[in-house]
């Protein structure tokens, strides 16, 4: 009999001791903030996020093994570019490994001298909820085309502008009539 993994209730210690692989792909609207992200409506592949799962132990010397996740996701989201303010697909990639430890003391203590992420070991793991989490943490701070599809005005001069600057001051004008003596 197969078992069926869930990666919304994932038992992270029997994930990792069976060093299982989970994998599975869904639609943009299944990532609701992710989906927060999009501009315009999302066609073909974007919007398709895939990812991967991968559960492993690290034998330590006099201890009991260390539990680790691998995390692998992609997804080509439409953004809005910051440049022409039209819609960009953009690549978005998360890979990250993850140790789990036995509760948030620990995880707090470890997590200041430790280069990898730490998080508390669970039964119940919501590992899409992970996954949404690094991917939206990949996102690029500012999304833009290589080269915008359309020429994009460059100038700040305005001609409207030009004129005003054309036109007197009105201050200038009442400074001169205070001056001005009748004669």
């Amino acid at each position: 009999m197969e078992k069926k993994l869930d990666p919304e209730h994932l038992d992270l210690l029997s994930f990792a001791r069976s060093a299982d692989t989970l994998s599975g792909e869904g639609r943009w609207p299944q990532w609701p903030r992710l989906a927060q992200e999009l501009f315009g409506q999302a066609e073909g592949e974007a919007g398709l996020v895939v990812w991967q799962l991968q559960g492993r132990t690290v034998p330590q010397a006099g201890g009991a093994d260390q539990i680790w996740m691998d995390l692998r996701a992609k997804v080509h989201l439409p953004m809005q570019c910051q440049r022409c303010l039209t819609q960009v697909v953009e690549a978005v990639e998360a890979e990250r490994s993850f140790r789990f430890v036995a509760d948030e003391t620990t995880a707090a203590a470890l997590d200041e001298e430790a280069e990898e992420d730490i998080l508390v070991l669970s039964r119940d793991f919501d590992a899409l909820a992970l996954i949404e989490d690094e991917l939206i943490l990949a996102l690029p701070l500012v999304p833009m085309h290589g080269v915008c599809p359309e020429n994009l005005p460059m100038s700040v001069a305005d001609p409207e502008f030009e004129a005003a600057a054309q036109r007197p001051n009105p201050f200038g004008v009442l400074a001169g009539l205070k001056t001005s003596k009748p004669g």
